[in-house]
This record gives structure tokens, C-alpha cells and sequence, in this order.
């Protein structure tokens, strides 16, 4: 289910969001916008891709936090449990609640728009705002790049098992089968960019005349005025972070 936003709210909604969150600093919030986006992928029909991607991502860096801030933080002074060098530290939890939470926000609304949002639309808006093609391109060739890879990678799997390929065994077998399909893998993928590259320079992607778009994207003044004021409270967002921080910055 695609988003009924206009691509440009959309993705101003989802960078402001993240600025906010992240400015806050605060664990609460944070848990508050990951529900939130949570609940909206669900209710757009997305919930298992945006959970699936959110859980690959941050598990294995909410362990990292936990090791590295948990049991190695030098500003800890409430030891909670302590073995030889490695101390838990109320302070070392506290740090890394509030980082993992506020990490998960932005990675939660970020996957969230790439999942929901129409990327010719996008694509045709930024044209529209005469943005340049290149930085579109880019853009959108961002948020296509997981799920094109993800289908190659399948269709390569599928190809080497109906060649005899055993991929579903034990770890080891798996981690085998891992370097026979990384090679197909990046081999397609550079094929792929160079025939993309061809496409491009055939239908004038560097040339600097000026160009019309046959992709039409409607935006109601309404949303213009929900994008400034997104914008306006995540520039307010930060500077009141920096005035928060700014003393202890400077008397250091």
C-alpha cells in the first residue's frame, strides 16, 4: 500500500521526525515514535517488511550497545554487577537505552518511508523542484537497491538448488553456499550498472537542456504548509539542542 502523501511531505516528515528524535535525546520519545511508525507500517499493509528490516539492522547493534556502553562505560559509577574488568553500570544502561531507542526511531520511520512511498512520484516531484537528476537518481536508486538485491540473491538461490545445490542444511553448509552466491551476485550487480548506465546516457540523463516530465504529481497547498512547519520545528528542535549543550561545551 502506497502512501497518499505527497513523496516531498513524506520524506520531510520521516527527515524531521528522525532530526527531532534525535535532538531530544530522550528514551520516551523515541519509544513513542517507533510504536508510531511501527502501527502506520501495519496499518499500511508493510508491517512485516519494516519489521523484518528494522530487526536485521538494530539487533546486532542494540548488542554492540549493550556490550560496549553495558559493561564498558567509563563514566559509570552505580556498579549494578561486576566481572574482573567489565561492570554494569546503571549509567552504562541508562546511555545505551537512550541511544538504541533513539537509533530505532529514526531506523523505523526511515524504513517506513522507503516502503510506502511511490519512488516515480518521487522521482517526478524532485524533478519538478529542479532538483538534479543526478541527486534523484541516487535517491531512488537508494530505496530500490535492498529489494533489487533481495530478489537477485533469490533467484540465484533458487537457480544453484535446482542445480543440485543443497542452501538448507546446517550452519556450515550455509556459510559455504553464502560465498557461492555473493560472487553471482556482485557480478550481476556491476552488469546491471553498467546497463543502467548505457539507459541513462541514451535517453540524455547528463545533459543539461531542459527537461518535461509525462508523471504529474498533485501537492495541495496544505501539505506545502505541513512541510514548513515540519521543517521550522526541526530547525527549532536543534537549535535548542545546541543552546541546551552549548555552556558545558563551552566552559569545557
Amino acid at each position: 500500500m502506497r502512501s497518499t502523501l505527497h513523496p516531498l511531505t513524506a520524506l520531510t516528515a520521516a527527515g524531521c521526525t528522525a532530526v527531532i528524535t534525535t535532538a531530544a535525546a530522550s528514551w520516551p520519545l523515541s519509544v513513542a515514535v517507533a510504536l508510531g511508525a511501527a502501527l502506520l507500517a501495519v496499518r499500511a499493509g508493510v508491517g512485516t517488511r519494516v519489521l523484518t528490516a528494522a530487526a536485521v539492522i538494530l539487533a546486532p547493534l542494540w548488542l554492540s550497545l549493550l556490550v560496549l556502553h553495558g559493561l564498558f562505560f567509563p563514566e559509570g559509577h552505580t556498579v549494578l554487577a561486576a566481572w574482573g574488568p567489565a561492570r554494569v553500570t546503571a549509567e552504562g544502561l541508562s546511555f545505551a537505552l537512550e541511544l538504541g531507542t533513539r537509533t530505532a526511531a529514526c531506523v523505523l520511520v526511515l524504513l517506513l518511508f522507503s516502503c510506502t512511498v511511490s519512488i516515480p512520484d518521487l522521482v517526478a516531484a524532485l524533478s519538478a523542484r529542479r532538483v538534479p537528476p543526478q541527486l534523484g537518481f541516487v535517491l531512488a536508486s537508494t530505496l530500490t537497491l535492498l529489494p533489487a538485491i533481495a530478489g537477485r540473491l533469490d533467484r540465484i538461490r533458487q537457480a544453484q538448488e535446482a542445480r543440485g545445490l543443497v542452501l538448507r542444511g546446517g550452519v556450515l553448509s550455509r556459510l559455504g553456499a553464502v560465498r557461492l552466491q555473493m560472487v553471482p551476485l556482485v557480478l550481476g550487480l556491476i552488469e546491471d550498472a553498467g546497463t543502467r548506465s548505457q539507459a541513462l546516457d541514451a535517453r540524455g540523463f547528463g545533459s543539461t537542456g531542459p527537461r518535461t516530465s509525462y508523471r504529474e504529481v498533485a501537492d495541495p497547498p496544505g501539505q506545502r504548509l505541513v512541510r514548513a512547519a515540519a521543517l521550522l520545528l526541526a530547525a527549532a528542535a536543534v537549535a535548542l539542542r545546541f543552546a541546551a549543550s552549548w555552556p558545558a561545551g563551552w566552559t569545557s
